[in-house]
């Protein structure tokens, strides 16, 4: 069976966790450090605090800025269910919108029409690893008459003067927009570490900061290394300093700090990073050119004049295909040995919110980008070979089930 997106784990990772275990220094310390550096001057953003999930990452980031019952949070109805999960986590409401016709990114024109005097955060996510339309966005919530709308109730909120932009760049650690790399696009970014992610620390995020000059970062940075260990005023790193061991409890904090353990992974794949996504991008490219004569094929967006993907996912659409066609599709594919997955299903058709009175009928574009979606396998040791075996089977399976 060809899998769908194992972790790159060789020996380099292996040893370089190995020093870990036996540096004295497993909790937070300083590859951690190390690694939030790295990662800031990689993606070109102001600081970045490292948590041990996208998750936690984002929740933080919301109960930071303030976010509570009463506001809301604007989220394309197509993407992880952490996306939501999140916002309710604080007592926020999720308002889902629509998506474009032509990709998996959130339409610009739905967050209009869905923004109220509630609205504090506008959450874009750039699927597959394909940056949503910043520009588009930031014109949105800078428009006067938005602005104007708009009711802060944070300190931090007050200071901004409007919608915040917390990206969910989950999938697009590397990814490119206008020239810059995600992490540095949006006003606050948070990318997943998760094991089948194009940078892996087995499970792990960060909380990417990047507002306006006007905010203190080094005093964000501060301020949120305390709230991601349950507020203490010190990390174990701090305490064992010489006669360093007094501390303080700033706040009920949460626990999400990231382990030099995830940090070892993290700076062996961060090192190699652009190795690894060049393979991605030549996987992606071979998909294209094996599939690109189908009349059934829709081939994923990757690259135009402002945004390249970090190819992360591939999502092939199959033209006309219905959902029970694409899932006999996806199941022809399996019995052909080879691995494939879908992203995602649409948030108004899982239970939990249905039962929050979500309705897919409000999302036409969600629903048939998700119907006849099928992504196929990606990662750094899929040979040539095999891909030409994923091309054939993707085929076959078409053909089999749509003749």
């Amino acid at each position: 069976m060809i899998p769908f997106s194992p972790p790159r784990i060789d020996q380099r990772v292996i040893d370089e966790v190995t020093r870990a275990l036996t540096s004295g220094w497993i909790t937070t310390g300083p590859r951690t450090k190390l690694f939030e550096k790295q990662l800031t001057e990689y993606c070109g953003n102001k600081c970045t605090v490292a948590v041990n999930s996208w998750t936690a990452g984002m929740e933080v980031v919301l109960r930071w800025w303030g976010i509570g019952p009463g506001d809301e949070v604007i989220i394309p109805a197509i993407t992880y269910c952490a996306s939501a999960n999140v916002v309710i986590h604080t007592g926020a409401k999720p308002v889902m919108v629509d998506i474009n016709p032509d990709d998996f990114n959130v339409s610009v024109e739905a967050i209009r029409k869905a923004i109220t005097p509630k609205t504090k955060v506008i959450m874009p996510v750039d699927i597959a690893g394909f940056p949503c339309d910043y520009d588009g966005i930031f014109a949105l919530v800078n428009d006067p008459a938005i602005k104007s709308m708009f009711q802060g109730n944070s300190d931090y909120q007050k200071k901004l003067g409007r919608i915040l932009v917390a990206s969910d760049a989950a999938h697009s650690f590397g990814a490119t927009y206008g020239g810059k790399r995600s992490g540095s696009i949006a006003d606050i970014s948070c990318f997943s570490f998760h094991a089948v992610k194009n940078l892996t620390t087995a499970e792990g995020g960060t909380m990417s900061i990047n507002l306006p000059d006007t905010f203190d970062h080094e005093a964000i940075y501060k301020e949120l290394c305390i709230k991601i260990l349950h507020g203490q005023s010190k990390d174990a790193l701090a305490k064992a300093q010489k006669g360093n061991w007094r501390y303080d409890v700033e706040e009920p904090g949460f626990k999400c700090n990231m382990t030099d353990i995830q940090a070892a992974i993290g700076l062996v794949e961060l090192d190699r990073f652009q190795e690894n996504m060049d393979r991605r991008k030549t996987i992606c490219l071979a998909y294209n050119d094996g599939l690109k004569n189908e009349s059934w094929a829709i081939l994923p967006k990757l690259k135009d004049e402002k945004r390249e993907t970090c190819y992360h996912l591939y999502q092939l659409r199959i033209a006309g295909a219905s959902e029970p066609q694409r899932d006999a599709i996806m199941q022809a594919i399996f019995d052909q040995d080879v691995s494939v997955n879908v992203h995602f299903q649409p948030l108004p058709i899982l239970t939990a919110y249905k039962k929050r009175g979500y309705k897919i009928e409000d999302y036409p574009e969600s629903w048939n980008a998700y119907a006849n979606e099928i992504t196929l396998p990606v990662f750094f040791d899929l040979t040539d070979e095999q891909v030409q075996i994923v091309i054939q089977a993707v085929k076959t399976a078409v053909k089999t089930v749509l003749g």
